[in-house]
């Protein structure tokens, strides 16, 4: 059995605020023992080209520091969010840490696909104006088993999933932030969709949605079973959703129904470059 906190909180002006916030907000959850917390998508920043240069830090740096000492000090492990993140070349990228309950950073992911996307009479938004593109997998390796990391728009790719399946990951973490356009639209089909295709779980920690800021998340921080069904969903509020999964449930699916085992793969395959 699998612990899971997943936070969905609003993002702050203040970086500092923003972070005591967040160790605040835990700290009323811990009482129920949760092993993995996981975090929004850009959960230090507010999510707009023109703050992504000014809160954005080299690895190691405060808010690097703050999540693992976080994690060490809670003993949990943290999927924590994703942040701007800048090079020594000032490239900007949006990247994901993982901290073991030891405060080890056990996995980063850069977002592999910019969301850049235009919906006519609706939304607008080119991540590419500031932000540079990740180019690697990511799936490593916890005390429950492999699990895959990917970032919002990261997710609307099947081939990623799949990707991260065939390195071993049973269960998907995915910080997003949709907004108001696609996520009544897409959210729950795509975390359901890849859940299903892929007998993973699927869980989707979101920002909840602030209408004083530019940018309005959708919300609906979700975790969906490798059944495909939806095991948990919050709704736009600041709240945190505490659910035990079985990751048994994971061979018995695929025991079952073994569509991976049943793959063609005499006539196609999917390879990594």
């Amino acid at each position: 059995m699998l612990n899971i906190l997943q936070l969905q909180i609003k993002v702050l002006s203040s970086k500092e605020q923003t972070l005591n916030y967040i160790e605040a907000y835990l700290k009323k959850f811990l009482h129920l023992q949760p092993d993995i917390v996981t975090l929004p998508e850009m959960f230090n920043c507010p999510y707009n080209n023109k703050s992504f240069p000014l809160y954005a830090e080299f690895e190691g740096d405060i808010t690097y520091k703050f999540c693992q000492n976080l994690a060490k000090k809670y003993n949990i492990y943290l999927s924590a969010g994703s942040i701007p993140e800048k090079d020594a070349q000032n490239h900007l990228f949006n990247t994901a840490y993982v901290f073991d309950n030891n405060g080890n950073c056990i996995a980063k992911h850069r977002k592999m696909h910019l969301f850049d996307i235009d919906v006519k009479n609706s939304q607008h938004f080119k991540e590419s104006d500031t932000l540079s593109a990740g180019n690697n997998i990511t799936v490593f390796d916890t005390k429950w088993g492999k699990m895959g990391l990917c970032i919002c728009y990261d997710f609307r790719f099947p081939e990623l999933a799949r990707l991260m399946v065939d390195l071993g990951a049973k269960i998907i973490l995915v910080p997003a932030a949709f907004n108001m356009t696609t996520g009544p639209l897409h959210w729950e089909l795509l975390f359901q969709s890849r859940a299903v295709d892929n007998q993973v779980f699927t869980i989707g920690t979101a920002p909840a949605r602030n209408l004083n800021a530019s940018y309005h998340s959708y919300g609906h921080s979700i975790i969906v079973s490798p059944w495909g069904k939806i095991l948990n969903q919050a709704d736009f509020e600041e709240t945190a959703l505490f659910t035990t999964i079985n990751l048994n449930e994971i061979n018995l699916v695929r025991e079952q129904i073994p569509l991976l085992r049943h793959r063609r793969l005499d006539i196609y395959e999917l390879t990594q470059k």
